[in-house]
């Protein structure tokens, strides 16, 4: 088996946290492009249309291993090409992430409510992952695992990419212990603690995922820790990792957590409210850890408001 070659280091920086795209030219049999800028207007035309990437071309947004591509450069199949999407306007998510601890290899952070983990569609530089990157100094720091948008509290981030597959198997395994706590109605004839099992699916594009018949895939451990009039504290223990998992099975037990947008009903699109956040915060960390055999346990500073 023949390996593949590494590809170069990016020629162009890092753009307010967020790396630029890497485009490698493929095979073209059928010989229909004769230079570079031909194979970029087929390639991106249909997304943001062929005069907008003949403008990019113009203004030297795309750099190969030798600087600044002109488009008018012979087609050679394999070559690398670096540039930088345009983002998306942003509105700036008025937290903090906090930074619960730090070393070498990792750095455990307290991310707010509305921060997204990872770039993905409208939410890029207003993410978790740029700011960690520009806050911290760090170029290459990548989160192990993901925390809903909407959910606040820990994410284990890693320092080095060399290192990222082995923590992110500790979460693969269910090696990581993890506690999570939420804020709902209280409901005196549901009977707790209780452990939900069922199956989750969750459509590419659709906002809300659901339950249907068939083997579990989810599991979640649901206990009642405190009761303050209609509102209750819960403590809940995740088996599993599904999308929604926890939001899911509290919605199913009819304790839909607090200022939830989407569960029971998908509320409609439109600015967010800053001042109602989704009452569910990743309380706690814990495992081994891969590289040094030491145990682990990390708690997040942040606080849940639902109960005042």
């Amino acid at each position: 088996m023949r390996r593949r070659t590494k590809p170069p280091a990016a020629p162009l920086p890092q753009r307010e946290g967020i790396d630029p795209v890497r485009v490698r030219l493929p095979e073209d049999v059928d010989g229909v492009w004769g230079t570079v800028g031909d194979h970029l207007r087929d390639r991106f035309g249909g997304a943001v249309g062929g005069a907008r990437v003949a403008e990019m071309v113009r203004g030297g947004r795309f750099v190969g291993v030798d600087g600044v591509v002109s488009g008018e450069e012979p087609y050679t199949a394999g070559m690398y090409l670096w540039f930088h999407r345009d983002f998306p306007v942003e509105e700036r998510v008025p937290f903090e992430i906090g930074v619960v601890y730090r070393d070498e290899r990792i750095v455990v952070v307290d991310k707010p409510h509305f921060l997204a983990t990872m770039p993905r569609g409208r939410h890029v530089t207003e993410t978790a992952l740029a700011r960690l990157r520009r806050e911290l100094g760090l170029p290459e720091v990548q989160p192990a695992h993901r925390l809903d948008r909407l959910t606040a509290g820990l994410v284990l981030c890693v320092v080095r990419p060399e290192d990222r597959g082995a923590y992110q198997t500790l979460f693969r395994d269910r090696l990581v212990g993890k506690e999570y706590e939420a804020v709902a109605a209280y409901d005196p004839a549901v009977a707790l603690p209780v452990t939900v099992r069922s199956r989750i699916v969750k459509e590419r594009g659709v906002m809300a995922a659901r339950e249907e018949p068939g083997e579990p895939n989810s599991e979640s451990r649901i206990e009642l820790v405190e009761r303050r009039g209609g509102l209750g504290r819960y403590r809940l223990l995740p088996a599993t990792g599904r999308t929604h998992q926890l939001r899911v099975h509290m919605n199913a037990l009819g304790l839909p957590i607090l200022h939830d947008p989407v569960y029971p009903v998908v509320r409609e699109d439109g600015p967010e409210d800053f001042s109602r956040p989704l009452q569910l915060l990743a309380r706690t960390l814990e495992f081994t850890d891969p590289f040094s055999g030491v145990p682990r346990r990390f708690e997040s500073r942040l606080r849940l408001s639902g109960l005042g």
